[in-house]
């Protein structure tokens, strides 16, 4: 088993002329440390299982607290390959719903996913914060997998229906919030703060997400106004922000064909991916059009679309 705690510090920001947003790309404090294991045994709603702290933390484990909700986990994505090829369900989970600090994967495209790991190996696919611990476990993994072990994946994550896990909430105020593995936990003792220009996703059940339980489900707090003003833009024909995202997407987000859908998704990975074309960090396959699509966009802009995005069926 690798320990995570080195990894779970680790987060440079690049330089670019606009800073990436910090309550997007969460990085752990300096001196940050992870609780210790008291040997007691975790256990989540609906579920038979029990698992400690250490296993449900462990890189080459993907806990399966819902065996019956998906098809049989294929190795790579349940244990992955020692030393380096980690467990794919670790950071997205069993059945590919990831969370705020990865993506979701049920349901895209299998070519998609395929083409998105060769990407990431050849270099074109990065980050605007690329020593953010996600990133450097995702480098690790696909310099190391096998074509065999990526089409595995892929086909499985490919096979998974997705589902709504997201609640996005308009509002002036938000939770105040730490950083804690890469994402953002209310602090459920602070009370509250002015939301301003950001997105704040947290888990509803802290515990239940910490267990990494594939069926944990999240709020988010968005802007007033911007699930609104995100339709008008991702519905824009004049080309003076954007194009018409629904023209690759489907008119209701939901990808077309080997287009991905990203319809339902957290909002906190859409301000990322969204932010990363526009700065050129991710420069992979369809990024021209990718990077046309959101040069003209204000930050204000990427946050709505995520928050209308976000709030649609997937």
């Amino acid at each position: 088993m690798i320990p995570i705690a080195a990894i779970l510090t680790a987060g440079t920001l690049a330089q670019s002329q606009e800073p990436a947003p910090a309550w997007a790309y969460p990085v752990n404090p300096p001196g940050f440390k992870l609780p210790l294991d008291d040997g007691s045994l975790r256990k989540v709603p609906n579920s038979n299982g029990a698992l400690t702290l250490s296993q449900v933390r462990d890189l080459f484990y993907a806990p399966d607290w819902h065996p019956n909700d998906h098809p049989k986990l294929p190795t790579v994505v349940a244990t992955g390959r020692k030393p380096d090829v980690m467990a794919c369900g670790y950071c997205h989970r069993a059945d590919g719903p990831g969370g705020p600090e990865s993506a979701n994967l049920a349901g895209l495209p299998e070519a998609y996913i395929k083409q998105q790991i060769a990407d990431f190996k050849s270099g074109a696919r990065k980050s605007s914060v690329m020593n953010r611990a996600p990133m450097s476990l995702k480098m690790r993994l696909v310099g190391a997998a096998t074509d065999a072990e990526i089409a595995e994946a892929a086909a499985y994550f490919a096979s998974i229906k997705p589902r709504s896990i997201m609640k996005i909430v308009e509002s002036d105020t938000a939770p105040k919030t730490y950083v804690t593995g890469w994402f953002l936990a209310a602090d459920k003792t602070a009370g509250t703060e002015p939301l301003g220009d950001r997105i704040i996703e947290v888990p509803d059940d802290l515990e239940r997400f910490v267990s990494r339980d594939a069926r944990a489900t999240f709020i988010a707090y968005v802007p007033v106004g911007s699930i609104q003003k995100g339709r008008e833009l991702a519905a824009s024909t004049d080309g003076a922000k954007t194009v018409q995202c629904g023209t690759c997407h489907g008119a209701d987000l939901k990808g077309v064909g080997q287009v991905p859908g990203f319809a339902g998704r957290s909002p906190s990975y859409i301000v990322r991916q969204l932010f990363n074309f526009k700065h050129g960090a991710r420069a992979g396959q369809a990024s021209a059009q990718m990077k046309s699509a959101t040069e003209k966009l204000t930050l204000n802009d990427i946050i709505a679309l995520a928050a209308y995005s976000a709030s649609l069926t997937p």
